[in-house]
């Protein structure tokens, strides 16, 4: 009995590198939990808001530790510009208050997140010799006694998914698309549901908050829906992500040097697939989560890699960034309806600093740029073009999706390598080093990953229509089919878990 009261314990504990994180079995234990205690409260909101709340927050606690606080600081500081506004008779005060929840998130941000880049580019242009100071942990060791290390700036996982949640909250209030939350329980709710709290998607107030106040509906149908994402999820991350990392993708972008060109390019389609799998994986175990707790979050992607042009591409890939770039960064900056030039020049600017907001390096502001310049070259063309093009149309889709899949994995080639170094060496072996007489070698060495790759890319691009049908008979199936596909489905994921779990690519954002 002291030894499961001992277990117990430490459980609730935090220790560093033990998050809840969905390919884990603690992570189960801990959704099994609050099933059970959740059949009491399912179908009463305040209760259910609460209930849920306390489980959220402990998840967070469990991988930030004392950022924990900082989500608090969010969510009581937009919950209270929310009100402020509601209640405001002036014009100019609302949009005041607009700005300072802005201020206040992105200050918070940027700090954990960009504190370093700043600093150093800064020192770099004035040769100065300014150093960071982990402030929060500084006053810790002086409140509280604590030894925290002053120097280093740890990123909170998921502050650049919340944060972006609760500036959409503020500024949906003061344009009257949402009504301010009254109880303050229900808005941390809101911020910290933790199947999305930490890698998205990104749920907007007028598309969550409706929600907190129906009742709980959950129909069969839905259930086999979500059951189909989670086991669907799951394997696209444990099997095919984590196999093509592991075993491939890894080891070229540490050391391209010592591959061929054919090698460099195999493990840039190797990434692509991978950063889909995993992050379209988490999603999908997160919307199929939120599901099961009687609650709908957005599609995050959609078939991303049958885009026929970046315009499209992002129409499909992280639709909750995109589609919150779009709202609250492109058209407040005027959008398309200034001039060609200027259209150019905020599609430049929205995809820069959505390349930043993947990490603080210059590499994601390149990764942004080419976006940027792609997506400005293809309104470029839409508005002059003038001309029919003569060749057919599925001719002509195939090679938008043949030249758009490959703009994309270049700019992968930034997005994951170590360094600038890293990605100029990678994309130098495969324009002058391509080593075609190795290839023969090459493909009977690497068999297990080249039919992993292919798997992944045959189940992408499989017709939309087979894939429907596929995920409509699993729905319709009897209990004992669902429980067949799903115990299969674990022993494959048991049968790679001699690799090691990684951690989801995102939650680093």
């Amino acid at each position: 009995m002291d030894q499961l009261t001992n277990l117990i314990l430490d459980f609730l504990k935090y220790h560093d590198g033990d998050s809840l994180i969905f390919t884990q079995a603690s992570f189960w234990v801990f959704f099994g939990v609050l099933l059970l205690g959740y059949t009491h409260v399912y179908n009463r909101p305040i209760a259910r808001s609460a209930y849920l709340l306390v489980f959220s927050l402990f998840f967070y606690f469990k991988s930030s530790g004392l950022f924990f606080s900082l989500l608090l600081f969010s969510t009581v500081v937009d919950y209270s510009i929310g009100y402020l506004i509601s209640i405001s008779n002036s014009e100019t005060k609302k949009r005041w208050l607009v700005a300072l929840s802005v201020f206040v998130n992105l200050s918070v941000l940027s700090y954990f997140k960009y504190s370093y880049f700043l600093v150093n580019l800064i020192n770099s242009i004035f040769e100065t010799n300014f150093v960071t100071v982990n402030y929060l942990a500084l006053w810790s060791n002086s409140l509280f006694h604590t030894s925290f290390d002053t120097l280093n700036i740890l990123l909170p996982v998921g502050i650049s998914f919340y944060s972006f949640q609760t500036i959409s909250y503020t500024v949906d209030v003061y344009r009257g698309r949402v009504k301010p939350v009254k109880n303050i329980i229900d808005f941390a709710f809101y911020v910290s549901f933790f199947p999305q709290l930490v890698a998205g998607p990104i749920v907007r107030a007028s598309e969550f908050i409706p929600q907190i106040f129906r009742k709980y509906n959950l129909s069969a149908k839905e259930f086999g829906h979500a059951l189909f994402l989670i086991l669907g999820g799951l394997f696209k991350k444990m099997v095919i992500s984590d196999y093509l990392s592991v075993n491939f993708v890894d080891r070229v972008f540490d050391n391209p040097l010592s591959f061929t060109g054919f090698e460099s390019l195999l493990a840039t389609y190797g990434y692509a697939l991978q950063i889909y799998c995993d992050f379209s994986g988490y999603t999908d175990i997160a919307i199929g989560l939120a599901l099961l707790l009687g609650f709908r979050l957005p599609i995050n992607f959609n078939e991303p890699y049958k885009a026929n042009s970046l315009t499209d591409f992002w129409h499909r890939w992280h639709i909750s960034l995109s589609s919150w770039l779009r709202d609250y960064l492109y058209i407040p900056l005027g959008g398309n309806r200034k001039g060609k030039l200027r259209t150019y020049i905020n599609l430049m600017i929205t995809m820069l600093l959505g390349g930043l907001w993947h990490g603080a390096h210059w590499r994601f502001v390149v990764w942004g740029g080419i976006h940027g310049v792609g997506l400005a070259i293809e309104k470029m063309i839409s508005n002059f073009r003038k001309v029919k093009v003569v060749w057919n149309k599925p001719l002509k889709r195939f090679l938008g999706i043949f030249l758009t899949f490959h703009l994309v994995c270049f700019s992968w080639i930034f997005f994951r390598a170590n360094s600038f170094a890293t990605a100029l060496q990678l994309i130098k072996k495969i324009f002058t080093d391509f080593g075609i007489n190795y290839v023969p070698i090459i493909v009977l060495g690497n068999l297990d990953v080249l039919a992993m790759l292919t798997l992944g890319f045959l189940l992408h691009w499989l017709p939309f229509n087979l894939k429907e049908n596929i995920r409509g008979n699993f729905i319709k199936s009897p209990w004992y089919v669902k429980l067949l596909v799903a115990f299969a489905i674990i022993v494959i994921i048991v049968q790679f878990q001699y690799l090691g779990i990684k951690p989801f690519i995102y939650f680093r954002f």
